[in-house]
């Protein structure tokens, strides 16, 4: 058996970066040489200093913009509009810091062709990716093995998500209802050595001691053969970056752990830092945008600006949260009630603060104040006393994501961001427990740049 030569999803992240770095520094390097390109001279004494820049602010406007999301890497209109997008605010960031960079150009023609070398070298290598290298024949082949209830969860996202190829299947009985992965078969355990495959994903649940004993026979003769063997668990961590269902148990703490990062003193004295600065901040620019905001409310909200709600913050411990209005006046006389999606209490006005985020502006208050953090399990609108109650019986272990502060962002808010039932909640709360257990600077950086994306394309709820 062999298994053939394929890129896992981290690899394929890597690969985009690296050849997008060394594509625009032989892309001026050849502008410099053949065209009429001067802005950047590869005989200064900056020239590495300068390069690091734009490489710093391309890779950050590239994660802005989806640029290394693998699904809008597999789709032309998406890359070209990403690639523009990163490329324009690329341009624009590195003509404007004239200190870091080289000094702007008398002839402006110059921008224009600095811009269209960002851009159109980098639109022709993806074009390439996706013909070469996003193909089936570079996927990983997998096999799934468990019940059928499991696999078929994991069959339906690996579909949606078109990034692995399916080989086959070992479970209790056939699966129906797979999509088009129509022509894959449940194979024997006696068989499992005689495939092609790359990775095998495991789930022993339910399966009784005997059949057990005899996978397990062969799954040490497909470790020896180099294959990797994978619990269910994990893959499903992996592609879904929620933890499983199955965690939130009686027996949870023998998944769920901290974050290494919760009891690290320099982690959290870092991340209350970041939230001091980023709360002063933005109190300033809501100071800046409160005579704009009044006047938009006062023709298309009619009533007060703010308004504020009793949330759980950590530890279960009740605060006061505050946000600029967007619902119609007492929207919740006859008492809390669940919001939906497309309520019909959202005002017009409403509906923009919402979309914009800039209902959530006030809350920098609260950041400076020590209730919530700029990144946290999100304190939304389920999330009050009137409800902790309901959802706490309903929802095993649901009290576990006030063990940490509540966010002006959060992992579940960026992936899932609304929710307008119990099961969705549980859904978001696997989300939150996901990021406790994987707190990190990165994880935290990814958010942040993942709710700057949400704001700049208007998905907010």
């Amino acid at each position: 058996m062999t298994s053939k030569s394929s890129y896992n999803i981290s690899e394929r992240k890597v690969l985009l970066r690296i050849v997008d770095v060394i594509l625009l520094i032989l892309s001026l390097l050849v502008a410099t040489i053949y065209l009429d390109f001067s802005y950047i001279s590869f005989q200064s004494e900056f020239i590495t200093g300068w390069f690091l820049i734009l490489t710093f602010y391309y890779l950050l406007f590239g994660e802005i913009f989806q640029l290394y999301n693998l699904k809008v890497s597999n789709n032309r209109y998406t890359v070209v509009r990403s690639v523009t997008l990163t490329a324009f605010f690329t341009t624009i960031f590195y003509i404007f810091t004239p200190y870091l960079t080289p000094v702007l150009p008398s002839n402006r023609m110059q921008i224009v062709y600095f811009f269209i070398i960002l851009s159109l070298p980098i639109i022709l290598w993806r074009f390439i990716y996706m013909w070469l290298i996003f193909s089936p024949k570079y996927f990983k082949n997998i096999i799934l093995i468990g019940k059928s209830d499991n696999i078929k969860k994991l069959i339906n996202k690996i579909e949606k998500d078109n990034i692995h190829n399916l080989d086959s299947y070992l479970s209790d009985k056939e699966i129906e209802g797979i999509g088009s992965f129509n022509n894959i078969s449940n194979v024997k355990i006696s068989s499992l050595i005689n495939t092609s495959i790359s990775e095998v994903i495991v789930s022993l649940k339910d399966l009784s001691n005997e059949v057990v004993e005899s996978l397990n026979k062969e799954l040490v003769l497909l470790f020896q053969q180099g294959v990797n063997i994978v619990s269910y668990e994990t893959f499903y961590e992996e592609i879904n970056l929620r933890v499983p269902r199955e965690y939130l148990k009686n027996n949870f703490y023998k998944h769920l752990n901290f974050s290494k990062n919760n009891s690290n003193r320099f982690y959290l004295f870092g991340l209350r830092f970041i939230d001091i600065i980023f709360s002063v901040l933005g109190l300033i620019i809501f100071v800046g945008l409160t005579p704009l905001l009044l006047i938009g409310n006062l023709f298309a909200n009619r009533g007060p600006l703010f308004y504020s709600q009793e949330r759980v913050g950590q530890s279960g411990r009740n605060f006061r949260i505050f946000k600029l209005r967007s619902m119609v006046k007492n929207a919740e006389s006859d008492g809390a009630v669940w919001a939906v999606k497309n309520d019909v209490r959202i005002t017009s006005f409403g509906k923009f603060l919402r979309h914009t985020r800039l209902d959530e502006f006030p809350q920098f208050y609260n950041i400076l104040k020590g209730d919530m953090s700029i990144i946290g399990p999100r304190p939304e609108r389920p999330e009050r006393p009137e409800f902790v109650h309901d959802l706490e019986k309903k929802i095993p272990f649901y009290a576990i994501r006030n063990v940490v502060r509540p966010g002006l962002t959060g992992w579940a808010q960026v992936n899932f961001p609304y929710a307008a039932s119990i099961e969705e909640q549980e859904k978001k709360l696997r989300y939150d427990l996901y990021y406790i257990k994987e707190r990190s600077l990165f994880l935290d950086f990814k958010i942040l740049i993942k709710t700057i994306s949400t704001v700049l394309f208007m998905k907010g709820q």
